[in-house]
């Protein structure tokens, strides 16, 4: 349960401009529509003045210009919504962990757990892990061997970390997440496939969250890299041998096929699909659904979308698509001569 703070303290805590009274009482965050007493809510746009004027929220944050667009107590800030995110996160502070081995873990003698660590019930700990200082281990978690978890880091229940990867400082995991699962690699040989050993890593930098049931696979030699900052939703499916980018986002469903470099700052929407071995620059972003089949060396956005149909008919509508603007131009000369055959008549 959250607490209840005056917009005073939020500012002092938080930053900001308090407009009206500054001893106003908040307790939670709210949309506007759903909003009543003791609620805090921010708007991002004046279009939203019409939800504004009917909302019951004790109080609102705004941007500067924004400020005069109702009479209620506000903060004036110049990210709205990034300010919500952070008055959120001060109003709901994270569940408190019983420090020290739950009875029922499974720690091997070789790993190396600071007192300040909290690892819960039928979590497994393998050889030679070493976990920072204020790490989390959620129940039924399993590390396999020569595992290094840094500082601050947090796996909720049911995260596996396969053996040898690496995760840096801060970082959240969510339950269901596999990382450092074999990369899918075969060679084939008389009709039949052999698995290629998959001897690399998952490296994992500072400050990278990771969504439920998304998985990040080890690489065939070099490893798979997640830099810093990088936010993953959920049921994503990264590659072996992938770059992602310090700083970039993705979508839930998403899927990167071996091998692909992401660029810093990217946002790929959900569903996306990037071939394996294409690069991405850095501060693109994809459109969901779509479909990358080649590297995109310039920063902008792209889509791939495109109707159903079989394979024969998908060619022949992507040859024809690559004309359009000639076939455009041909048109309007035809209609000019059109005109001036008729005003001729």
């Amino acid at each position: 349960m959250s607490k209840n703070y005056a917009l005073s303290d939020i500012v002092d805590a938080l930053g900001g401009r308090i407009v009206g009274d500054n001893t106003t009482i908040i307790s939670r965050v709210s949309s506007l529509q759903n909003a009543n007493s003791g609620d805090l809510c921010f708007i991002n746009d004046a279009k939203y003045l019409k939800v504004l004027s009917a909302s019951r929220a004790s109080a609102i944050v705004l941007r500067e210009k924004d400020a005069e667009l109702t009479s209620l107590p506000r903060i004036i800030v110049e990210n709205p919504y990034a300010y919500f995110a952070k008055v959120s996160a001060f109003l709901n502070p994270p569940a408190e962990h019983l420090l020290g081995i739950a009875p029922t873990a499974v720690v091997d003698e070789s790993a190396t757990i600071p007192p300040s660590c909290s690892v819960s019930s039928l979590a497994v700990i393998g050889a030679n892990v070493v976990l920072g200082d204020n790490v989390i281990i959620g129940s039924g978690c399993i590390i396999e061997n020569d595992v290094i978890i840094a500082n601050n880091t947090h796996l909720e229940p049911h995260v596996t970390i396969k053996h040898h990867c690496v995760v840096g400082k801060n970082c959240h995991i969510f339950s269901g997440a596999v990382i450092g699962s074999d990369g899918f690699g075969y060679a084939e040989e008389a009709g039949r496939w052999l698995k290629i050993p998959q001897v690399g890593r998952v490296v994992i930098h500072d400050d990278v969250d990771i969504g439920a049931n998304t998985t990040v696979d080890r690489g065939a030699l070099d490893d798979t890299i997640i830099e810093d900052g990088v936010k993953l939703d959920n049921l994503i499916q990264i590659g072996h041998n992938c770059v992602i980018g310090a700083h970039t986002v993705i979508a839930g469903c998403t899927g990167i096929a071996g091998s692909a470099k992401i660029g810093k700052h990217c946002k790929i929407g959900g569903a996306a699909m990037i071939l394996g071995h294409l690069e991405v620059a850095d501060h693109v972003t994809i459109s969901p659904g779509s479909m990358i089949t080649r590297s995109l060396p310039t920063a902008d956005t792209y889509t791939a979308l495109m109707p159903f149909q079989t394979h024969k008919a998908w060619l022949n509508t992507a040859a024809k698509i690559r004309h359009l603007d000639e076939l455009s131009d041909k048109i309007k000369q035809l209609e000019k001569a059109l005109a001036l055959l008729k005003s001729n008549n």
